[in-house]
């Protein structure tokens, strides 16, 4: 203990403890700030890649354009998937069958998608969140902005907030998409 006794003396003899209070206290609030916003701070290229496993959330709305910094990976998963609307349908009613009230939110979901991109209400962008997706589709026809807002909210709620799915949720889902469906096929 007495080279740390030592060490405090000879730092205390530098730097008076009236400075060195506030300049620990900047310190320790430099790294929160940088650990709260890790790894935006970062260059791209320093960034680890991690694969998305099954069974993570996402919404892959995006098409791949060809950039090289994508490994083949990467760019299958910004692809818009080649599946109609219906077959997620499909999987989103086996899934609520199932009692997996979380996977029928995020397939009727991603129906409701690709009914709004088929349809041409939205552009096909790389990267959009379905915030970002609901509020384009309502910029562009603002009587789809409550029914896609409130199903984006369903979504992130259960997908991001982690909050448990229940049967009410796909409910809701369910008429949400009715709705979406009625107004993109019936307004055009």
């Amino acid at each position: 203990m007495r080279w740390w006794n030592e060490t405090v003396a000879i730092f205390d003899d530098v730097i008076p403890f009236g400075l060195a209070a506030p300049l620990a206290l900047l310190l320790a609030a430099i790294v929160a700030v940088l650990w709260f916003t890790y790894p935006g701070w970062l260059p791209k290229r320093w960034r680890m890649r991690r694969k998305k496993r099954a069974g993570e959330p996402g919404l892959t709305i995006a098409k791949a354009d060809d950039r090289p910094d994508l490994d083949e990976d990467e760019a299958a998963a910004d692809e818009l998937p080649a599946l109609p609307a219906e077959v997620y349908l499909s999987q989103a009613d086996r899934f609520a069958a199932e009692g997996r009230w979380a996977e029928a939110v995020r397939e009727r979901l991603r129906a409701m998608v690709r009914e709004l991109v088929d349809r041409g209400v939205v552009e096909h962008v790389p990267g959009w969140t379905v915030t970002e997706l609901a509020r384009a589709a309502g910029g562009a026809r603002p009587e789809l902005g409550p029914a896609l807002q409130s199903a984006t909210g369903i979504f992130s709620g259960i997908w991001y907030a982690e909050r448990p799915a229940t049967a009410g949720d796909d409910e809701l889902m369910r008429g949400h998409l009715a709705t979406v469906h009625e107004l993109v096929r019936g307004g055009r």
